[in-house]
């Protein structure tokens, strides 16, 4: 393998950790932000009142996402033992 195949591959992990992560990273941070206005408004200070609301968001995203993410790992995961075979 080359030099040129492994940043290859280390690009393509990198954009799929990119893929895979940033919908529950802006998921949380939009949920963080209404909560915040909210409390900002009525001026409660509670810390788990941030962190319920974003479990449960992120939670129900990943039973909306689970399986497409699923497929792009597995996908990713045959390219890798493909590339492997043909070494």
């Amino acid at each position: 393998m080359s030099n040129t195949e492994v940043l290859d591959i280390m690009y393509q992990a990198f954009q799929l950790a990119m893929k895979l992560s940033l919908p529950f990273l802006l998921v949380s941070m939009i949920v963080g932000v209404v909560i915040a206005v909210f409390q900002a408004a009525t001026q409660i200070n509670e810390q788990t009142m941030t962190f319920v609301p974003k479990l449960l968001a992120i939670l129900a995203l990943m039973g909306i996402l689970g399986s497409s993410m699923l497929v792009m790992l597995q996908e990713f995961m045959y390219q890798i033992v493909d590339r492997i075979a043909r070494w």
